[in-house]
C-alpha cells in the first residue's frame, strides 16, 4: 500500500495569481478549508500564508517578532539556511525526501524572536487545487529561546482535485525555555498521497506539543515524526485523532527521543475505522536518565475496517520510567446498556460514545476551530457502530 508512482503527478507549473485577502476566495474553497481548521474571515492571528498547488499566493504578518515568508525566499534571504535546512531529516532517506530535495515547489519559513510571546495563531494552509499536481515543500519553523508559537496549519485538496500529492518535510526548532504548539488538520480527497516526514529538535526547558486530527477520507497516508529531547526538563507531547473510512489506507505514527536528563515524552492517540485501515504507531526512547515517557494507542471499530496499534518502548538506561498502554476494539455493550437505560436510543447512545473517544480539548484549540471540529465529530455515522 506504500508504493507510490510520482511520475503521475505534476511537480512543476501550478502557478496561480496573488490572494490579498483571504475572504475572497470561492466559497466552495472556503468550505473545504474550514474543514482542515483555516476560517479566511478570521483577522484574530498573527499571521497567515497560503500555498495554492506550487504558488505562495498569500503571506501576511501582524505582530512584530515574527518573521513568516516562503521558504523560497528565506533560502535567498539566509543563503540557503545551512543552520537549519535539512539537518534533522536526511534527504535520501527515501523517494519522496529526494524529490523534495531536487524539486522543492514551496513550503514556509517561520521564526519567533528571543522573548517574543504570540498570543494568537500563525495560519498556514496548504492548497491543492490542480487535478494531478503533486506539492514537495520544505517547512522550518524556528522558536527561539524563550519565545512561544501555536502553529495552525491546514491541508487541503480542492473537490475537483481528487487526484493529488503531497509531500511535506518540516523540520521544528525550540530553541531554550521555547514553546511550540503544532496544531495541524488535514482534509484531503479520497484518491490524495500523503508523505510528510518531519523531525523537531528541542533545548533546555523547551516545550513541544503536537496536535493532529484527520476526520476526512485520504487515499493513502504514511507519516511518523521524530521529536528529539536534547537539553535537560524539555518536554514533548503528541496528540492525535484519526478517522478512516472505507477506502482510507492510514500508517500514521509519532516518536520521542529522551535524550537528555529530566525529560517527559507523551504519546496520546484515538483512532476510528468505519471501514478502513490504519496501523497506529508510537515510540518513546530513552537514551539519558532521568527521564519519563507514557504512550496510549486506542483505537476502535465500527462496521468493519481494521487498527493495528504498534507501541514501543526502548531504553538501557536506569532511571527511566515508560509505559503505555494499547486497546482495539467495538464499543462495549454495557457502555451502550447504560446510556440506553438513560433514555438515548442505540444510535444516540453510539453517538454519545464516539464524541467522547474522539475528543479533542485536550489539545486546546482556539474556540472557534474547537467548536468546528465538534461539528464534523458529531456527523460521523454511528449507525454501524455495534
Amino acid at each position: 500500500m506504500n508504493t507510490v508512482d510520482l511520475s503521475r503527478y505534476s511537480f512543476t507549473g501550478g502557478q496561480h495569481q496573488a490572494v490579498e485577502d483571504l475572504a475572497t476566495l470561492p466559497q466552495a474553497d472556503s468550505r473545504r478549508l474550514v474543514l482542515a481548521g483555516i476560517d479566511v474571515h478570521d483577522k484574530a492571528v498573527s499571521g497567515a500564508f497560503m500555498q495554492m498547488d506550487h504558488a505562495g499566493v498569500h503571506c501576511h504578518t501582524r505582530q512584530e517578532g515574527l518573521e513568516l515568508m516562503d521558504i523560497r525566499q528565506a533560502l535567498a534571504k539566509y543563503d540557503g539556511l545551512p543552520q537549519h535546512r535539512w539537518k534533522l531529516l536526511d534527504p535520501d532517506k527515501d523517494e519522496f525526501t529526494r524529490m523534495t530535495r531536487e524539486h522543492c515547489n514551496g513550503g514556509y519559513f517561520v521564526r519567533v524572536r528571543k522573548g517574543v510571546k504570540l498570543k494568537e495563531p500563525v495560519q498556514s494552509c496548504m492548497f491543492i487545487k490542480g487535478h494531478g499536481a503533486g506539492q514537495s515543500i520544505h517547512n522550518i519553523v524556528i522558536v527561539e529561546e524563550g519565545a512561544e508559537l501555536h502553529m495552525l496549519g491546514g491541508c487541503v485538496t480542492a473537490h475537483e482535485a481528487s487526484h493529488a500529492a503531497h509531500l511535506g518535510i518540516t523540520e521544528y526548532y525550540v530553541e531554550k525555555g521555547g514553546k511550540l504548539t503544532f496544531t495541524m488538520i488535514h482534509n484531503w480527497g479520497e484518491q490524495t498521497v500523503v508523505r510528510p516526514r518531519s523531525a523537531g529538535m528541542v533545548a533546555e526547558g523547551g516545550q513541544f506539543q503536537n496536535n493532529y486530527i484527520l476526520l476526512k477520507p485520504v487515499g493513502n497516508l504514511q507519516m511518523n515524526p521524530l521529536i528529539t529531547l536534547a537539553g535537560p526538563h524539555a518536554v514533548a507531547r503528541f496528540n492525535s485523532v484519526v478517522v478512516a473510512p472505507t477506502g482510507s489506507y492510514v500508517d500514521a505514527g509519532n516518536r520521542i527521543e529522551l535524550a537528555a536528563s529530566n525529560t517527559r515524552g507523551e504519546v496520546i492517540s484515538r483512532v476510528l475505522t468505519t471501514g478502513g485501515t490504519v496501523i497506529n504507531r508510537g515510540l518513546i526512547r530513552a537514551s539519558a536518565s532521568p527521564a519519563k515517557g507514557h504512550l496510549e494507542c486506542k483505537g476502535l471499530i465500527m462496521g468493519g475496517g481494521r487498527i493495528h496499534a504498534i507501541p514501543e518502548l526502548d531504553s538501557n538506561q536506569d532511571g527511566v520510567e515508560l509505559s503505555h498502554e494499547a486497546a482495539v476494539g467495538k464499543i462495549a455493550q454495557e457502555e451502550m446498556e447504560y446510556l440506553m437505560a438513560r433514555g438515548l436510543d442505540e444510535d444516540e447512545a453510539a453517538s454519545t460514545i464516539v464524541r467522547g473517544f474522539l475528543n479533542v480539548e485536550i489539545m486546546g484549540l482556539p474556540a472557534p476551530l474547537q467548536q468546528a471540529m465538534d461539528e464534523q465529530i458529531a456527523l460521523l455515522d454511528a449507525g454501524n457502530a455495534m
